[in-house]
């Protein structure tokens, strides 16, 4: 069997972990949600659940992975010792491949959007239309590009390649966010878009539709369900306190999606101030694709020259936080192909790659049909409920004296800390009931 990976340092794994949960969903989902429920009531909901609700999850995920230090099939199947656990892995597995299908659909229109960009800077015009006219060749070609940038750094295992690239590029990231947040407040309009993003109405603040909004939000922004977290936890030394680092994964996730917030509101305003419509005709802001693909290029186009640098900038940030999600999403097929089926590394990733690339086609070919339907799929039934088996797998199934023996790996006072008091009941009850609502409500 060969030598499992394991993250050389906890920065590489917080970075790892953080650039798995901040995905393209806290810099395009979270700052709309937030200016269009109530602005900063919002974000203290938001904040509140992450904690009450994300957080417990996340650390279920941790804990099992770095228990059973293997993949998420046979880390379930080894815990609750029957096929059931098997079978919710490999359902994980399918869940997070056809989540990778259409993310690198969209990873692919970021790198669409930072080449033409590029390409503008140096004045080619019919190059800057092909890329601009959307097609199925284009759109095949960028997701392609997407998923080799993926398995390059996947190839790479733990160490020389996750973490390697994780390191890189998330402070990068966040230097991007902040350098793009002094420039845009800077431009007439911005005021208007901070007022909409941090003053709170507070008469929002128990309308369940804010709820199960920012709830969702909490959970899918941390990229829970699905294995990834499990996965990249099995890759941890027994040396790290848990809780703690599952509490600063949590926060550098919060923080990312908070500043996110801090330039895309200021910039919609500032994209109004200079003429672009950032209103859908019911008086919604306009959010998702629409924001990222047209109401911000309109405002690149309005800055003058500068707004080509703006925009590289602005895509740049955006590939790479697409492109730190989509590793982690790739190592939980390729750890259990290397683990359970034996496969060597390089194999694994290329099949891996090749088997999502293949789906990813099919979801372009037939696009009106499956875009939306893959989307609410995974994110909306699936995702949900694997997070559900899994807060039963580990407040029910799994024996609490061999929890506890994990988590006294890396501090040896565990049993009396706040969170061995709180945690394994919580995850028992609490949790099940919160996601079964949610989930309720969001497909009733």
């Amino acid at each position: 069997m060969a030598i499992r990976g394991e993250f050389s340092s906890r920065i590489g794994f917080v970075l790892a972990a953080a650039g798995s949960a901040v995905g393209l969903g806290n810099i395009w989902g979270f700052p709309t949600k937030v200016a269009t429920n109530g602005g900063a009531a919002f974000v203290l909901v938001y904040l509140l659940l992450a904690f009450v609700l994300a957080y417990p999850v996340l650390m279920a995920e941790l804990i099992i992975g770095r228990s059973s230090r293997s993949n998420m099939v046979d880390a379930l199947g080894n815990i609750s010792g029957s096929f059931i656990g098997r079978a919710t892995g490999i359902w994980g597995c399918i869940t997070v491949s056809l989540i990778l299908a259409f993310y690198a659909i969209v990873g692919g229109w970021m790198l669409v959007y930072f080449a033409d960009s590029a390409v503008n800077m140096v004045g080619l015009q019919s190059a800057s239309d092909w890329l601009l006219t959307y097609s199925v060749t284009r759109n095949i070609i960028f997701c392609f590009i997407f998923m080799a940038l993926t398995a390059f750094i996947v190839v790479g295992g733990v160490k020389s390649g996750i973490e390697k690239w994780s390191v890189r590029l998330m402070p990068t990231l966040v230097l991007l966010i902040l350098a793009l947040i002094v420039y845009v407040s800077l431009q007439p309009g911005a005021s208007d878009g901070w007022s909409a993003y941090l003053v709170p109405d507070f008469t929002r603040i128990l309308d369940p539709d804010l709820l199960i909004d920012a709830m969702g939000q909490a959970f899918f922004s941390m990229s829970l369900g699905v294995g990834t977290m499990l996965v990249y936890g099995s890759y941890l030394s027994k040396k790290e306190n848990l809780p703690t680092i599952g509490a600063s994964v949590a926060l550098v996730d919060i923080g990312v999606a908070v500043i996110a917030g801090m330039l895309i509101i200021p910039a919609m305003y500032v994209a109004l101030h200079n003429g672009v419509e950032i209103f859908t005709p019911e008086g919604a802001l306009i959010q998702g694709d629409s924001l990222i693909f047209k109401v911000l290029p309109a405002l690149f186009d309005t800055i003058g020259g500068v707004g080509v640098f703006v925009a590289f900038t602005f895509f740049a940030l955006m590939a790479i936080a697409a492109v730190t999600s989509s590793i982690s999403m790739l190592e939980v097929p390729v750890a259990y192909m290397v683990e359970s089926r034996g496969l060597v590394r390089k194999k694994a990733v290329v099949l891996m790659a090749a088997i999502i690339f293949v789906l990813s086609c099919i979801i372009i070919l037939n696009f009106n049909a499956l875009f939306g339907f893959v989307i609410a799929l995974t994110t909306e039934y699936s995702q949900p409920l694997l997070g559900l088996v899994l807060c039963i797998f580990a407040g029910w199934v799994w024996r609490r004296d061999t929890i506890l023996a994990e988590l006294k790996e890396g501090d040896a006072n565990a049993e009396q800390s706040l969170f061995w008091k709180i945690w394994p009941w919580y995850v028992r009850f609490v949790c099940p009931v919160i996601i079964a609502l949610m989930f309720y409500r969001s497909v009733f």
